[in-house]
């Protein structure tokens, strides 16, 4: 991915302030996703380099990260695995509560989602406290799966959410803040 690329990416993500509550700068992708050009640009810098991680599957986290681990599943002709809050998916499932940096969720896959041994990357939009995709993490290693790593389209770097993850999986931020 070049400077160029990033420097538009990085100029489309906009700032909300007090969403979803007071005190939290929210970091909106919704531009970069009306800007079709965009939109696969950035498909292309979560992509890179997976095709030679070895990984069978790719997850996403409800909701922002379905969009974009479905279109980087699809680009690398893997299966998507949704990771949803409770509730929300038909069959039976794994669950995990964790804390968010604004609160607690519980969020759930189907149990039979992956196989032991699968190795699964992990791509949402935001790193920020680093709770929820840890909890992702763990309902893949509940199933027996691997975690290969990980790819966040922003990563809030000040929240130190690298530290929450699991050791030894390689973590990826498209863009640093």
């Amino acid at each position: 991915m070049n400077d160029a690329s990033l420097d538009r990416m990085r100029a489309a993500v906009r700032d909300v302030a007090d969403f979803p509550q007071p005190g939290i700068i929210f970091k909106d992708i919704t531009p970069v996703l009306a800007d079709g050009e965009l939109f696969g640009l950035t498909i292309d810098a979560l992509a890179e380099g997976l095709k030679e991680a070895g990984i069978t599957k790719v997850m996403g986290i409800d909701a922002r990260g379905f969009i974009f681990a479905g279109a980087v599943a699809d680009r690398l002709g893997l299966g998507f695995i949704p990771v949803r809050k409770k509730g929300k998916l038909p069959w039976e499932t794994v669950q995990v509560a964790y804390a968010l940096e604004y609160g607690e969720n519980v969020m759930e896959m189907h149990r039979d989602a992956v196989k032991p041994g699968e190795r699964v990357w992990l791509i949402d939009d935001v790193l920020a406290t680093g709770g929820t995709a840890a909890a992702a993490a763990g309902l893949v290693e509940q199933l027996g799966g691997v975690v290969a790593g990980m790819t966040f389209l922003i990563e809030l770097g000040f929240l130190g959410g690298r530290a929450k993850l699991p050791v030894g999986v390689e973590v990826r931020g498209v863009l640093c803040y």
